[in-house]
C-alpha cells in the first residue's frame, strides 16, 4: 500500500473551536506522529510535544484529521493481526541498518503487507508483491504547480510497477476522490503516451513549458518587505529589458513563510528561449550590482522544476 504521506496524521484539530497545529515557523501544519508523541514540522523539522489541551479554547478534544502510513499501519494490524506488516518510510528506518533489516525480512517471506512513502517504490524489487493499492491518489491533481499532474502520473506508474515484477500477475487498486477527471482516466485507460499528449496540450494552451521558457528569481529574509523590495528593484531593472518576454510578480512564495524565513517570487517567462538568455545576459549583471542588507538571499533558477 503506498501513500506519500508519513506520520499518523497531517494535522492535529480541536473539535471544538478549530484550532489546528500550526508550526511556529512555516506556513504549515505540523504532522502528528502519535508513536513518538510528537508534532512534527515536515519543511523546517521543529517538533515539540503533542498538545494534550487546545492552545486556544482549553478543550481535550483534540483529534488527528487525515491519514498518514502511521495510521494506515496501525488500521491494518487491527485487521490483520497475524499477518506480518512492514511500514517503509524515513520514520520507520532512521537507524542505521533498519531499512537493509527490513528489506532482507521482507525477501524472506516475513513480512506480506508492505506500506509506504516514495521509499517504497524506488528500485527495490518484491517478486512476490501480486497487489499494489495506491492510498489517496488525488494529491497531484489540484496542486498549485502545472507540473503536479505529470509528477503523480509518474508515480502511479512507477508504485504500479511493483506489481506482478516476476511470473506472477499483478493488479493495482487506485483510491481516488475524482474516478472521473479525465488525466486519470486516460493515464489509466490508455497510458503514460496519452497522458503525456493531453497534459502536454494544454500547456500548449496555456504557453507553459515546454512551449515557454522560464526564469525564477527568489528572494527571502526575515521580514516579508524586505525580500518584496529586492524584487521591486529587480523588476524596476527588468522593465526597459523585457520586450520580448513577460514579468510576472513579485509576488509570495506559494508557502511565504519558511524556517523563520518570509519568500517572494518574480517570474520571467519568454516564447523563445534565445530571447529569455539575451534578456538573462543584461539583466542578471544588474542584479549583482544591487546593495541588498545581509538579511536578504537572493537566487535565480533558470527553468525551475518547483516554483515553491
Amino acid at each position: 500500500l503506498f501513500l506519500n504521506r508519513r506520520g499518523f496524521a497531517p494535522i492535529l484539530l480541536c473539535h471544538e473551536c478549530g484550532w489546528s497545529s500550526q508550526c511556529r515557523h512555516c506556513d504549515a501544519r505540523m504532522t502528528l506522529h502519535l508513536r513518538r508523541q510528537r508534532l512534527i514540522c515536515h519543511h523546517c523539522g521543529d517538533q515539540r510535544p503533542v498538545d494534550v489541551t487546545c492552545p486556544l479554547c482549553g478543550s481535550v478534544d483534540l483529534r488527528g484529521f487525515g491519514q498518514g502510513t502511521e495510521r494506515l499501519e496501525t488500521a491494518l494490524r487491527q485487521e490483520f493481526p497475524e499477518t506480518g506488516i512492514a511500514r517503509m518510510d524515513r520514520d520507520s528506518t532512521r537507524r542505521r541498518g533498519s531499512l537493509e533489516a527490513l528489506l532482507t525480512e521482507i525477501q524472506a517471506g516475513g513480512r506480506r503487507l508492505l506500506i509506504g512513502t516514495q521509499m517504497l517504490a524506488k528500485g527495490h524489487h518484491f517478486p512476490d508483491v501480486t497487489l499494489v493499492g495506491i492510498i489517496d491518489a488525488d494529491q497531484g491533481l489540484y496542486g498549485i504547480d502545472f507540473r503536479a499532474s505529470e509528477r503523480m502520473a509518474q508515480l502511479i506508474l512507477q508504485v504500479a510497477g511493483r506489481a506482478g515484477r516476476a511470473e506472477k500477475p499483478g493488479v493495482v487498486i487506485i483510491q481516488t476522490h475524482h474516478p472521473d477527471h479525465p488525466l486519470l482516466r486516460t493515464l489509466v485507460s490508455r497510458g503514460y503516451a496519452a497522458f503525456a499528449a493531453e497534459a502536454l496540450a494544454e500547456r500548449q494552451a496555456a504557453l507553459l513549458p515546454p512551449f515557454a521558457h522560464q526564469a525564477l528569481l527568489r528572494a527571502e529574509a526575515v521580514e516579508s518587505e524586505r525580500a518584496t523590495a529586492f524584487l521591486r528593484t529587480a523588476l524596476a531593472l527588468a522593465e526597459p529589458l523585457a520586450d520580448e518576454l513577460e514579468l510576472l510578480g513579485p509576488a509570495p512564495a506559494p508557502m511565504e513563510r519558511r524556517a523563520g524565513r518570509y519568500r517572494a517570487h518574480l517570474l520571467i517567462q519568454a516564447v523563445e528561449r534565445q530571447a529569455l538568455h539575451r534578456f538573462l545576459g543584461r539583466w542578471t549583471p544588474l542584479l549583482r550590482e544591487v546593495r541588498t542588507d545581509r538579511q536578504v538571499r537572493w537566487s535565480l533558477d533558470i527553468d525551475p522544476m518547483e516554483l515553491y
